[in-house]
């Protein structure tokens, strides 16, 4: 956690983590990614089946870690650096138990467009896992569902005029912001097993000086899906009606996981890098820590939970293995 790694910056921390494998005796491969920055990939034996994998990169801003007997705190305390932690202790100890057919998986740039992931799901290894265990802020339930992400940028044009004149012109952001409140009007799918589809307006833009009408505006939309994508464009685009363009950033489809008896199971509402992994076989996700507290101010993890984790990743991978 001391080693910064916001998206775009984790070129150290992936250094960091391959030569700290190594020093317990794996097989070490850092895959080239974009602008030096690696994917971590270790295996145990020359036949893992299991891999462990979560992602090295985290939020803006860097907050370094301190702690108290109950907490730690700073970012990637909870996403993901601390599940990192427990994975590893977690495959040391199926290790001095003789249960050596085990992988690590640390990505890059899961928080932006899965880059990481998407270079990953090439790897002929891939090929070789069986079972994915992918790790993220699940409150240590077994998650056996979650919803897919759409990032898309939402564009409007208009003219620009003196602010004296207005009839003159057209403003963008007035057109903009018309077009934002149908979009939250609109009725986006529902799913039985995932839910309601949700949308967050993260970010507007627009015009040049408070004294010009604005020519142009745009707004970042991030949906959580659980539908494919082309109901949720058909609502989008009866909402906008033509007065505006819609931009697809990113999009992942929302994925059923693996039920394992004996573990507590729910639905999540994010998406991580499973939806890239489809090489990776068969995906579960399970982590320490509420996703409530990741990209936050005051982002921790529990050191408890950090410890139970660590005794159910070596129970999954156990069931796994004898499946």
């Amino acid at each position: 956690m001391n080693i910064p790694s916001v998206s775009g910056n984790e070129q150290q921390v992936g250094g960091f983590l391959g030569e700290y494998l190594e020093s317990f005796g794996y097989e070490v491969e850092l895959q080239e990614v974009v602008d030096g920055r690696k994917n971590v990939i270790a295996w145990a034996s020359d036949n893992p089946k299991v891999f462990l994998s979560t992602h090295m990169d985290t939020v803006p801003p860097f907050i370094p870690p301190t702690e108290d007997d109950e907490k730690i705190y700073g970012r990637g305390s909870c996403d993901a650096k601390g599940i990192i932690a427990s994975q590893i202790i977690a495959a040391e100890r199926l290790r001095e138990k003789g249960i050596g057919d085990i992988g690590l998986l640390y990505t890059v740039d899961e928080e932006e467009s899965g880059a990481g992931a998407r270079a990953a799901n090439e790897l002929p290894i891939a090929e070789k896992c069986k079972y994915l265990i992918n790790g993220e802020p699940t409150d240590l339930d077994l998650a056996i569902g979650s919803k897919g992400s759409l990032r898309m940028l939402l564009k409007a044009e208009g003219k620009a005029a003196h602010s004296a004149y207005p009839e003159m012109g057209d403003s963008a952001i007035e057109k903009i912001l018309d077009v934002l409140q149908d979009i939250l009007n609109a009725d986006l799918p529902k799913d039985d097993f995932f839910g309601e589809t949700t949308l967050n307006i993260g970010t507007i833009k627009g015009g040049l000086k408070t004294n010009v009408v604005a020519p142009s505006a745009e707004a970042g939309l991030h949906i959580r899906m659980v539908s494919e994508l082309e109901p949720v464009v058909e609502v989008l685009e009866k909402a906008i009606s033509g007065r505006a363009t819609l931009e697809t950033m990113s999009c992942s489809l929302p994925v059923k996981m693996l039920e394992v008896e004996g573990f507590k199971q729910k639905v999540v509402r994010f998406t991580t890098d499973i939806p890239y992994l489809t090489n990776w076989g068969t995906p579960l996700l399970l982590g320490p820590g509420s996703i409530l507290d990741a990209h936050t101010s005051h982002e921790f993890v529990l050191n408890r939970d950090l410890e139970e984790a660590v005794g159910l990743y070596e129970t999954l991978v156990k069931k796994l293995l004898n499946t």
